[in-house]
């Protein structure tokens, strides 16, 4: 088999055997790659063999380019999905990879932006789009973000089988698991906006956001109309659609959201994933201590 070979099939193993996100795809491929250039051989079996201290000098590789403890804990983890697939090629019984630890990784607090801010982001997109119907549908994408705190992938994979809107939407998340997420009457209006002005054809099985020729609307352009309305706003960089679910989450804790019904809503595997909310929580109330209290300072 030549390398090609091997990533066209690793390729479609992800893409539709493991129904992965085109990011996902991208990055595990390439990490593939760069393993066949290193390691030489381009058969299952000799790949099925590779062991930890392979994986570990591989690691080392990278990491001599610069490469930080949480990508080296992406890039070990697309490399043992390689091997446990190479060994299933093979034919291999036990299909587990090489045992190895990777990095400890110090979990950072998402920045969530203020109700204000949120809403002034959405508006924004609106004003500036080249067109009418652009601004609408990049608001109504903004407003599922921050309003349902969907991903922006979840957003834009959306079709016309979710109309009528109603109170609550079917949303498929990661892994293809299914949530219903309530939509509130701004989201849901904001969604019935653009599909009133949107110039294409709305049918069950297609994409219900469009790109400006017709095709699916690609998170690109969502993420460059949010960075223009986030300069004009004078936003932080942390300001991204990825900001938007996590001020869903937060918003949703300070109100009184218990954890196990904020885990339902945002599509996470365990409670585990959404405890770090807490976390977020604590340090806005810290902040609003520090800033309103007489001895705050």
């Amino acid at each position: 088999m030549t390398k090609a070979d091997l990533l066209e099939a690793w390729h479609a193993h992800l893409a539709q055997g493991r129904r992965r996100s085109p990011h996902t795809v991208r990055a595990y491929v390439a990490t593939a790659a760069r393993l066949l250039d290193q390691f030489g051989e381009t058969n299952w079996p000799a790949l099925a063999r590779i062991d930890a201290p392979v994986l570990r000098r591989q690691l080392a590789l990278r990491r001599t380019e610069g490469l930080s403890n949480a990508s080296a804990a992406r890039e070990l983890s697309a490399l043992k999905a390689f091997i446990a697939f190479a060994r299933e090629q093979a034919g291999f019984t036990d299909i587990a990879p090489p045992r190895m630890r990777g990095p400890r990784i110090k979990k950072g607090l998402p920045r969530p932006v203020t109700p204000d801010e949120a809403v002034s982001l959405a508006s924004m997109v609106a004003d500036d789009a080249s067109e009418e119907w652009i601004g609408a549908r990049d608001r109504a994408v903004l407003l599922l973000l921050y309003g349902a705190g969907m991903r922006i992938a979840e957003a834009l994979s959306l079709t016309g089988a979710a109309l009528p809107l109603s109170e609550a939407i079917t949303v498929t998340g990661k892994g293809n698991k299914q949530r219903v997420v309530p939509l509130l009457p701004i989201v849901r209006h904001g969604v019935e906006d653009y599909l009133a002005k949107c110039p294409w054809p709305t049918s069950r099985d297609a994409p219900l956001f469009r790109g400006a020729k017709g095709g699916p609307l690609s998170q690109g352009m969502v993420q460059k109309a949010m960075a223009r309305a986030r300069i004009t706003l004078g936003l932080p960089a942390t300001a991204t659609p990825h900001a938007l679910r996590h001020s869903f989450a937060t918003h949703l804790l300070g109100a009184g959201a218990d954890l196990r019904s904020l885990q339902e809503l945002l599509g996470h595997a365990s409670v585990g994933s959404t405890q770090i909310y807490t976390k977020v929580d604590a340090a806005v109330l810290l902040d609003v201590y520090r800033n309103a209290h007489p001895r705050g300072g």
